[in-house]
């Protein structure tokens, strides 16, 4: 075995993610809080209760831990519904619950990153319309400047919203997430809308801190083609990859949104990014189908993948190299700020996690300006639309007794943060099968 190490730039951030509706708990004027009454929409009919209570205040816990064990930066969101719980009120023991979050982060030395949309929607603003509604936009200022004039003490670095690509397409296309449309129309207005409201936060931000940085955190997702010499598996494949991947961050970059074979001018987003956020989770193939109920695709993973426990992810951290690639096109630093892997018995997890962050390790070497990587996530939480049924935390969660389960994962995650590199010892010590792998002779 060869013995080597793989290491970071010095002042590099290690940390994990998370997301209020997931892991606050007690949330009951959004509309997921909404969205889990209605019967059929959360897998196994799952309730989200205290997730894991941090409004309860087990954020310091588990602030903690994340400490303890060599995280100097956490990724975490406020609540809109919150801080303005109806259209004409703003909840100043809300502001001071999240300025009490960020400035723990401080005082324990690490690093907070805070994004101000990640899927939630107040009740209210869902009766408005939500971000269908012209008038959203605004809103969405007027919320960013309440929380950063409250936070920007603590916080200089700062997302907008978390993966517009998602929340729009399951929110308005496919129907998973609240409102349940699939409605192509709404689908191309809300894409508008989020950019709108992105460049008005960002100009808000630096309006009140000139020095912040600023962006969005967006979701890669590699489409392949499943069978490279088919044209109609190829122009699927580019389809996708052109309008979920791209085409949300274009617009920030050009001030033009190319959405649906639709081409919105929105000349004032143009530069409003400081850095690129990728998450980045999975590959999967592409394949044309003559079933029209199925948009004429269907999405898989090959036969002999090697998959997450619910075969929700493949294992492809070549995929993750790539989306670095994309990353690095707009030539700004990058942050990952989001990977990882459900895996409740924590078997898969370890390998997936070192074998990406090897990736990241190749991208820094090829000189890709990354500056820090957030871990999804730090405990286990509410997935969403799957509900409990997906275990993605480096602790564990008795969602009945709120105990934490200390999994493998913490100590192999915590030897990357604490050593700012990946050893072949500590390789050698949690999964010596990919020694040859990653470290060969």
């Amino acid at each position: 075995m060869a013995k080597a190490t793989y290491s970071f730039p010095r002042g590099f951030l290690w940390g994990t993610a998370t997301a209020s509706q997931q892991a606050e708990g007690q949330n009951i004027n959004n509309n997921w809080s909404a969205w889990e009454t209605q019967p059929g929409r959360i897998r196994e009919g799952h309730k989200a209760g205290l997730a894991c209570d941090w409004w309860g205040g087990r954020w310091k816990e588990d602030f903690d831990r994340a400490k303890e064990t060599g995280q100097n930066a956490h990724r975490l969101s406020i609540e809109w519904s919150r801080i303005q719980p109806t259209p004409d009120r703003w909840d100043e023991d809300a502001l001071d619950h999240y300025r009490q979050m960020v400035r723990g982060l401080v005082d324990r030395g690490m690093t907070p990153m805070v994004t101000l949309h990640h899927f939630s929607d107040p009740l209210w603003l869902v009766d408005r319309g939500g971000w269908e509604s012209p008038e959203t936009p605004a809103l969405f200022e007027a919320y960013t400047r309440k929380v950063v004039e409250a936070l920007k003490s603590y916080v200089s670095l700062w997302c907008t919203i978390n993966e517009p690509n998602v929340y729009t397409v399951c929110s308005y296309l496919t129907g998973e997430f609240p409102p349940g449309k699939t409605d192509l129309n709404a689908t191309s207005q809300v894409y508008i809308n989020l950019v709108k409201g992105h460049v008005l936060s960002y100009k808000a931000i630096h309006e009140i801190q000139p020095a912040a940085q600023v962006s969005i955190a967006m979701n890669y997702n590699g489409f392949e083609p499943s069978r490279p010499w088919f044209f109609l598996d190829t122009f699927l494949s580019n389809f996708m990859t052109s309008n979920f991947n791209y085409a949300f961050p274009m617009a920030l970059k050009t001030g033009k949104l190319n959405f649906a074979a639709k081409r919105t001018s929105i000349p004032e987003a143009a530069g409003t990014m400081d850095y690129y956020g990728l998450n980045y989770y999975t590959v999967q193939k592409v394949a044309f189908v003559l079933k029209p109920k199925d948009m004429f695709f269907r999405r898989f993973f090959p036969e002999g993948s090697e998959l997450s426990p619910t075969g929700f992810i493949a294992n492809r951290p070549d995929g993750f190299f790539k989306a670095m690639q994309f990353a690095n096109s707009f030539d700004l630093p990058i942050y990952i700020t989001e990977n990882g892997v459900e895996d409740p018995e924590d078997t898969f997890r370890p390998k997936y996690t070192v074998q990406h962050i090897h990736q990241m390790w190749r991208a820094v070497n090829y000189t890709y300006p990354i500056r820090g990587y957030f871990h999804w996530t730090l405990v286990d939480n509410f997935e969403w639309e799957r509900g409990w049924t997906q275990r993605f935390g480096l602790w564990g969660l008795n969602v009945d007794t709120q105990e934490r389960i200390r999994r493998k994962s913490v100590d192999v995650y915590a030897r990357i943060c604490k050593e700012n590199a990946i050893s072949s010892d500590m390789v050698a010590e949690y999964i010596p099968g990919l020694l040859p792998v990653l470290f060969p002779d």
